[in-house]
């Protein structure tokens, strides 16, 4: 009796050391107040995406849950206007497997709100299921569409800036290989689909990594965050029936709730003085290093212009500065941002690749590159 009580008293110990050393969450500070901002949040009808949407309301930010599901986006609204009490919050459909409907959303964004001061892009999917398209649905949807979103809402970040935008990443990112042959090649099996989820991932870093760089200088700020390991649908929604009821009880014990894997994301978010680190991948609300693959500036300005091919836009050269890019789609009215009295408004940099180089941004790529070992908390 005395040998399984000791048993137990060392598992409990263990387990213990392991939640608190490994799995608890940091709590995110940052700024208190957020009256008078807004924020996008994608994917935030559930997990981690609705964690942090509540704690952006409740701070009393205007925040749109930019969902899929109508229902489901509805519904998540609803729970967080009960909850925080802030009736600022709304839902905006936005699939971003469908460009053409990050192009109605962004149209429908700028149609009806003045301000965008925090992007986050949340949403994202582990697996095809029993989807098959003729591209690669998992880089579609974690990469392009907020590739594609982010572009058309730069302009209405910039006249709000000081803004930032969060890309959550995942750990994931250091099994990641970018093969630019086949990056947009269909899925199949679940091989190939672990493959393509850490390449996508990958890509969420280096694209963070090259906006920080196309954005030098604008008060536009952007990072990428890891969750941690977190107990959401994303971790059970495209496993076996069977295997469900098996894992529900291990992942309770030895995974994040989604509110601690929203902390991170809700740091590089509000953490105030870490500017200097735009571009930087963040995990446990610190500055964490990442492997090689992920900071190859060569590789993220080549993903960069894929991206842009993909997304279905045109050369950068045919950018207009000082004017919000438009989509392919006619539909999308031009932007209406009218910076308020407060805003300042910053001019579009030259993104084209034959432009004279900028000496902020060698100087910005040559810091970067040495990655120093300095963290904020």
């Amino acid at each position: 009796m005395e040998a399984l009580l000791l048993g137990v008293g060392l598992l409990l110990g263990a387990y213990v050391l392991v939640y608190y050393n490994l799995v608890k969450a940091p709590p995110c500070g940052g700024i208190s107040n957020l009256r008078g901002r807004t924020a996008v949040v994608t994917g935030a009808n559930s997990g981690i995406g609705k964690m942090t949407a509540l704690e952006l309301a409740r701070r009393g930010a205007r925040v749109v849950l930019a969902c899929r599901s109508r229902e489901r986006g509805e519904a998540a609204a609803f729970d967080i206007r009960q909850e925080s009490g802030n009736n600022e919050v709304i839902f905006m459909a936005l699939d971003l497997a469908s460009l053409a409907s990050v192009q109605a959303f962004a149209a429908a964004f700028l149609s009806s709100e003045p301000r965008l001061d925090i992007l986050i892009h949340n949403a994202g999917i582990s697996s095809c299921g029993r989807t098959r398209e003729a591209f690669n649905l998992l880089l579609r949807v974690n990469h392009i569409g907020p590739f594609l979103l982010t572009h058309l809402l730069l302009p209405r970040l910039k006249t709000c800036a000081p803004s930032r935008v969060v890309v959550v990443s995942s750990a994931a990112h250091r099994r990641g290989r970018l093969d630019f042959k086949r990056l947009d090649r269909p899925v199949v099996g679940w091989r190939q689909e672990l493959r393509a989820y850490a390449d996508s991932k990958l890509a969420n870093v280096l694209f963070a990594r090259e906006l920080a760089t196309q954005l030098e200088g604008t008060g536009v700020t952007c990072y990428a965050a890891h969750p941690g390991p977190v107990n959401s649908e994303l971790f059970l929604r495209h496993l076996p029936g069977w295997l469900r009821p098996l894992l529900r009880p291990l992942a309770w014990l030895i995974l994040r709730a989604p509110r601690g894997g929203a902390q991170t994301p809700l740091y590089c978010a509000l953490q105030e003085g870490i500017e200097p680190l735009s571009g930087r991948y963040f995990a446990n609300c610190r500055v964490e290093e990442v492997p090689p693959a992920a900071r190859d500036d060569r590789a993220a300005q080549r993903l960069w212009e894929a991206s842009r091919r993909l997304a279905g836009l045109g050369p950068e050269e045919d950018a207009e500065p000082n004017e919000d890019p438009q989509p392919e789609d006619p539909g999308v009215p031009p932007s209406l941002s009218t910076p308020h009295p407060e805003e300042r408004t910053v001019s579009e940099p030259d993104l084209s690749p034959q432009s004279s180089p900028d000496l902020s941004k060698v100087i910005r790529r040559i810091r970067i590159k040495a990655e120093p070992e300095t963290q904020v908390s």
